[in-house]
């Protein structure tokens, strides 16, 4: 059982500053718990994701020295791989490949086409520097534009992904939330019943009520790396106005934990993040 919290997605649709120092305070109560992954930032563009600018200023500020935590950082493109490459504390780069022809243009400005050459530049870079290429399938359970969607398309992206590129950690991501526990079931089994050499993780966005459906189907289907982010705050600025919540980390390592799979955690440290997930997030809440 593997769980990646993303602070990143939490944070990159806030308009208001969150200044440096708050942040690196906030990374360095969620490095003490323990979580296997932090998608911690990114290097893109602060045209698009201003909120993502000081992300080597976050990355200067934390304390490596006593955490196992492995850090994961979002590029859109080459440069922004490179930028990340640069530093050795990052593990794993995070791409965003949409399922969606109209969200990737609208995600990354390229094309799916222009995006398998990024691919296959990004992960001769990531092997280059000793680091991991995880791709993320954005619009992975459907999308509102009406592009060709089905389980055979992502499976054929995935296929390609691992079997062309050797890519090897692929994340279905749910980026508007829309996905059902019926869909959401039936694609992990698919996905992990065709390629048993890759590890999918569960990127799921969801509205309260619906986590723990989503949580448990994702897991039916195989499916034993998930992310979430405390308190279920954020979502993707570039989907929609309106943000979905992440996956909450609460509910998460409840549902684990109540179905006999509790993850290792430092229990004091989880309740020390929760405390300033409150204090960093309260006045952004609606």
């Amino acid at each position: 059982m593997t769980i990646t919290e993303c602070p990143r997605d939490a944070m990159q649709g806030i308009k208001d500053w969150i200044p440096t120092s708050s942040k690196i305070s906030y990374l360095t109560k969620l490095l003490a718990v323990g979580f296997d992954y932090l998608d911690f930032g990114s290097f893109v563009s602060p045209r698009a994701i201003p909120q993502m600018a000081d992300t080597a200023e976050v990355l200067a500020g934390l304390d490596l020295s006593t955490t196992k935590t492995k850090l994961l950082a979002i590029v859109a493109n080459l440069k922004g791989a490179e930028q990340a490459c640069s530093h050795s504390s990052i593990s794993v780069l995070g791409y965003p490949f949409s399922v969606s022809e109209t969200f990737q243009l609208r995600n990354v400005n390229k094309t799916i086409a222009q995006s398998w050459e990024d691919v296959a530049a990004m992960q001769d870079l990531a092997t280059k520097h000793g680091k991991e290429l995880q791709v993320y399938l954005s619009m992975g359970f459907g999308n509102p534009y009406g592009d060709p969607y089905s389980p055979e398309v992502v499976l054929d992206i995935a296929d390609q992904l691992y079997h062309k590129f050797q890519i090897k950690h692929i994340a279905p991501s749910d980026t508007i939330g829309s996905s059902a526990p019926d869909g959401i079931q039936s694609l992990f089994t698919a996905l992990t019943t065709a390629l048993p050499e890759v590890r999918f993780s569960a990127h799921l966005h969801t509205v309260p009520t619906a986590a723990e459906a989503k949580i448990a189907a994702a897991w039916a289907g195989g499916c034993r790396h998930f992310d979430a982010a405390l308190l279920g705050f954020g979502g993707c600025p570039m989907a929609t106005d309106e943000l979905t919540g992440n996956m909450p980390t609460e509910v998460l390592i409840n549902w684990l934990s109540t179905n006999n799979t509790t993850p290792k955690i430092n229990n004091q440290a989880w309740g020390d993040a929760l405390m300033a997930a409150e204090v960093i997030f309260a006045p952004f809440r609606h």
